[in-house]
């Protein structure tokens, strides 16, 4: 059965409901959006599309950013037609069919953020106002990824944001040009608290260590929140610049801070420079007030644990997606990124293929690539198939949510690459909230900009 309405915009749509509640792709009628709207910024040309990939070839981030670039060169592949399809065979969706997008060849241009929020702009500036990028994509730096989706937005095209974990990306700078596929700080503490309460107990002093800029801010917010109201005691909050490489000045005062949890608001190069540290103070190796002394990395990925070595077994923290997941979509993915580059892809990598699967996607079903029609196709749009289970794009703040892993270091990994189990799946529900909530609150997600 098929059903119709009348969008916000005025538009018709047709869309079919699958038994299990999922939205079965909502196509529009031929080029009726593109007709209705007139133009925008770098509408595609002579046959080819161009996507702009700005991710950090530099800077502390570089290895979260090659393997991004690995994904997205993965998935033109895909679109254009090459390789098995990936996820494409699995995707709920069935719009996109290997011919491109809306029949045109996908080509692209990279950028370097350098994991900076000033070269981000500059690069993403140049995507678009010299190589004609419609949509731009990328990050792994939330300070990038909000820089970047402001300047999308100004521009008039649409920001598929990559690796952002911070509140804000999707709360107080939301923009209606841009959209998250990946989690954020709330999510991982929702899911990750419980664990922590089970394994190390509710009365616990936690002394934290946190990456001075948004993502930072925002992580240790959610986790000290989630584990405080659970009956912990946060006794210290020290921000790191981001730049910082030796943290034993950092870890020192510590040992003497009558904390007995060390939690680590660290990402990429950071997080593993500064377990090194804590690990060499001897800290997991301490007891105190009459507990073992622990650590905890609330936002992990296979690329941290492999830098880290051996500092990251039995240490807890949560994942957007790991490559051991069964479900059809992650295989295909793993086989297909495995087949390509010759080992599993990390969690970065996932997230910007699924973001580009999406944003193609969006695109076919709204018949043109204004990014005020592909913003309609994506708003409060239900898929399945691309490994993460049933997702469901909010309209409100343009979040994705999904069900979110919790993970801990493997005491006994087979290979260089079985880094992290799987501890818990957290389900969906347990870590949504609304849109309104506190940690979300200011700004307005605004009114889309088609540009030219």
């Amino acid at each position: 059965m098929s059903n119709s309405k009348l969008t916000r915009r005025g538009l018709l749509k047709t869309g079919a409901v699958a038994g299990a509640g999922l939205a079965m792709p909502t196509l529009f009628t031929g080029n009726v959006w593109a007709a209705a709207h007139g133009g925008y910024t770098n509408a595609p040309s002579n046959g080819k599309v161009i996507l702009g990939f700005n991710v950090p070839q530099s800077g502390p981030y570089a290895d979260e950013g090659a393997d991004e670039l690995r994904a997205y060169e993965l998935a033109v592949e895909h679109l254009n037609g090459g390789g098995d399809g990936g996820m494409m065979n699995t995707f709920s969706s069935k719009a996109l069919d290997g011919t491109g997008i809306l029949g045109n060849k996908v080509e692209f241009v990279t950028g370097d953020t350098q994991t900076k929020s000033d070269a981000a702009r500059a690069s993403a500036k140049s995507m678009i106002e010299k190589d004609g990028a419609v949509m731009i994509t990328g990050g792994s730096s939330s300070g990038v990824a909000i820089a970047v989706q402001g300047l999308c937005q100004e521009a008039g095209v649409i920001f598929m944001a990559g690796l952002t974990h911070s509140n804000d990306t999707t709360g107080k700078d939301k923009k209606a040009n841009g959209f998250r596929h990946f989690f954020n700080g709330y999510m991982s503490a929702a899911a990750l608290a419980p664990v922590l309460g089970k394994m190390y107990g509710t009365d616990r002093k936690a002394y934290h260590l946190t990456a001075d800029y948004t993502w930072g801010w925002t992580q240790q917010a959610s986790i000290a929140a989630a584990t405080e109201a659970m009956g912990w005691e946060t006794v210290n909050n020290v921000l790191t610049p981001l730049a910082t490489t030796d943290f034993s000045s950092y870890v020192a005062p510590v040992l003497n801070s009558g904390a007995d949890v060390l939690v680590l608001n660290h990402y990429g190069g950071n997080m593993v420079n500064s377990l090194t540290a804590a690990v060499q103070f001897g800290l997991r190796a301490k007891e105190v007030n009459g507990k073992n002394f622990e650590i905890v990395v609330p936002l992990y990925s296979r690329l941290m644990a492999k830098g880290a070595g051996e500092n990251v077994k039995g240490i807890f923290g949560s994942t957007n997606w790991h490559w051991s997941l069964q479900d059809e979509g992650s295989k295909a993915f793993v086989k297909s990124f495995g087949t390509k580059y010759g080992f599993p892809p990390s969690q970065a990598a996932h997230t910007v293929y699924c973001q580009t699967l999406l944003y193609a996607d969006a695109c076919q079903r709204a018949g043109t690539h204004n990014p005020c029609g592909v913003a309609e196709a994506l708003e409060g749009f239900d898929f399945d198939g691309l490994g993460n289970g049933p997702t469901h794009y909010r309209a409100d703040d343009h979040q994705c949510f999904k069900d979110v892993l919790v993970v801990k270091g493997k005491e006994n990994p087979e290979n260089e690459f079985d880094l992290l189990e799987i501890v818990e799946v957290t389900p969906r529900a347990q870590v949504e909230y609304a849109p309104d909530h506190p940690m979300f609150a200011g700004g307005e997600l605004g009114k889309c900009n088609p540009g030219a």
